[in-house]
């Protein structure tokens, strides 16, 4: 015999728990399964355990997709404001971060027990820890076989996310069920990465630890004007920070990463230095705005030993200029293992804007990371669970 629902809904993370509750909380009976033996363990992890759960800023060009006008609605109807209210209702506090992160001050996990705590008053079963099995749709409704039963409901929804940190149990499973009913999907990739560098750039791994603000930009048109002030690191693999992570979503193989050192500087600050302190030397005035070690090697690298009134005007220019925007052309990234999402995923040119379905597939609906809209570093991919969720909560 076959369990009925209203809906089924695939993945209890960030977007799955709150679809569902979102759908039981307007009276539908809905079943929430998930592989992982606990729900919301990508959620326990993030920020580091403290949950970045929104952004202040959130607005649809902090967002990259093949559609880039597909998040607006989603977003626009259910905002960084409304999930807040949520957030004050349970009592939990939270503080702010930089550039409008917002996060718990004590634990993720009281997100995740607060979204399982709408699940439970909207009524919604939450089954963890079994395989799915089968996954078929006939006669206007999706079956869907898990540890030894078999559920059915008029309509099914994808938010099993993509395959970003496979140790949480992150796989590809959406994009295969996608094509199974027909969906294309945008190809799959790392995003808010790290980056490797290989060859002569293999020598920054000597400042492996060490970090300093500067503004990351990337070549090419997709990337357009996409460019980040916060902090980069060094690693012995390669680059890493949140610069570096922001930027990632936006390189493509081939193309350079450029990092402008000590942003903020006015054109000819060198040549200024120059006439002020003739006798300091290039490597002591960038030590004055950057770690030793990392102005030592940038020092090396410029090939500017000795005093400032020793060297040319237009050497000043050139040191100025190459600070501006040094080029890394990385030889890749270090993968989905260390990637906190996937850019790419089921194109939302299936997908109704407006309730997540797919136009072609009634009563299948994609949210979340397993569509195709990822969302800048800082609390905005969780924004996008949230709305997108709710969106599809509400049409369910």
């Amino acid at each position: 015999m076959k369990d009925a629902y209203d809906a089924i809904v695939l993945g209890a993370g960030a977007a799955g728990l709150f679809c569902a509750a979102s759908a039981g909380q307007r009276g539908k009976r809905v079943l929430l399964l998930d592989h992982a033996n606990q729900p919301g363990k990508k959620i326990l992890i993030s920020g580091g355990g403290r949950c970045n759960f929104t952004n202040r800023d959130t607005a649809p060009d902090r967002y990259l997709s093949s559609n880039p006008h597909f998040a607006k609605s989603a977003l626009s109807r259910y905002t960084p404001a409304d999930f807040l209210e949520m957030v004050e209702a349970y009592g939990i506090a939270w503080h702010e971060k930089t550039l409008g992160q917002l996060f718990c001050d004590g634990s993720a996990r009281q997100i995740v027990d607060m979204l399982l705590e709408e699940c439970a008053r909207g009524g919604v079963e939450v089954s963890c820890g079994d395989a799915l099995g089968e996954i078929a749709h006939a006669d206007g409704l999706y079956r869907v076989a898990f540890g030894g039963r078999v559920a059915q409901a008029p309509a099914l929804v994808i938010a099993t996310g993509g395959p970003s940190i496979p140790k949480m149990g992150a796989t590809g499973f959406a994009y295969d069920l996608a094509r199974q009913f027909g969906l294309k999907v945008v190809q799959p990739r790392p995003a808010l990465v790290p980056l490797t560098l290989a060859g002569d750039e293999a020598l920054f791994r000597e400042l492996s630890g060490v970090s300093t603000e500067v503004i990351a930009r990337v070549s090419g048109k997709e990337a357009g004007k996409a460019a980040f002030r916060e902090a980069a690191l060094f690693t012995h693999r390669g680059l890493s920070g949140p610069a570096i992570l922001q930027i990632s979503s936006y390189w493509q193989r081939g193309q350079t990463v450029t990092t402008q050192f000590m942003p903020g500087r006015a054109e000819g600050w060198l040549k200024d230095a120059k006439r002020e302190r003739p006798r300091t030397s290039l490597r002591k005035v960038l030590a004055e705005a950057l770690p030793d070690r990392l102005a030592e090697a940038l020092c090396e690298r410029l090939a500017l030993p000795g005093e400032l009134g020793a060297m040319s005007d237009k050497a000043l220019g050139a040191a100025e200029a190459k600070l501006a925007r040094w080029p890394f052309v990385p030889d890749g990234s270090e993968g989905f293992a260390k990637a906190e999402v996937t850019a790419g995923g089921i194109d939302t040119g299936a997908l109704s804007s407006k309730t997540m379905e797919a136009r072609k597939v009634p009563g299948l609906y994609v949210i979340g990371e397993a569509a195709d809209v990822t969302g800048w570093l800082g609390g905005y991919n969780f924004q996008w669970a949230w709305a997108s969720a709710r969106a599809a909560g509400l049409a369910l």
